[in-house]
């Protein structure tokens, strides 16, 4: 008979036990319809990618199945009418593996890694993180985002004898406006010439 490989997911608000019973459940359903479970898997409580039916987290548990297509079709029937089932998938494989599958095996590093490895002591911390370097990349990375919103930036300083043209606009304005006020007191008209405008060849 063909062989499977089926993992579904179950609603993160139900039991380990109701889990179990769940497995159980439809792994009657396979011996029932002349197939056999090889092997089941609880892989735990894992987070989903994105929700499923207002479900951030599902329980993960896989069934090695050796049966006909439609004793799987009838168990994924069933698991379509029940409420406590988010998602399942069904894969057709080549064998089943003996061994314990990779997410049982991660589940297991993660535990002893989590404890402080076989000497129980606290684990090595990252490079970049909490190692040496970790310093330097903090810094680096800080000082980059101080550059980009132009934080510590040393405004220029101007240079020796430059003129300020502000200034000097600033200093000529009375005198443009002495200058008009006394033409208008002389009675120049537009188009007279200023004393100082008459050259020698010019006349009057």
């Amino acid at each position: 008979m063909p062989l499977y490989e089926h993992v579904f997911l179950a609603r993160q608000d139900v039991s380990n036990q109701q889990v179990d019973a769940l497995t159980k459940e439809f792994s009657d359903v396979i011996t029932e319809n002349g197939g056999k479970v090889a092997k089941t898997e609880y892989w735990g409580l894992k987070s989903l990618a994105y929700k499923i039916k207002k479900n951030r987290k599902a329980h993960y548990t896989m069934i090695n199945i050796d049966a006909s297509p439609a004793a799987v079709a009838e168990m994924e029937r069933r698991m379509g009418l029940s409420t406590d089932v988010l998602r399942f998938l069904t894969l057709k494989v080549e064998e089943h593996e003996t061994e314990p599958s990779v997410m049982m095996r991660k589940g297991d590093r993660d535990e002893r890694e989590g404890r402080g490895g076989r000497g129980g002591g606290r684990a090595a911390p990252r490079a970049g993180r909490g190692g040496e370097g970790g310093g330097r990349a903090r810094r680096r990375r800080h000082r980059r985002r101080r550059r980009t919103a132009g934080v510590g930036r040393r405004r220029p300083r101007p240079l020796q004898g430059a003129v300020d043209r502000r200034a000097v606009a600033g200093e000529a304005a009375p005198q443009r406006v002495r200058q008009a006020a006394e033409e208008r007191a002389a009675g120049l008209g537009r188009g007279q010439l200023r004393g100082d405008d008459v050259g020698p060849g010019a006349t009057c």
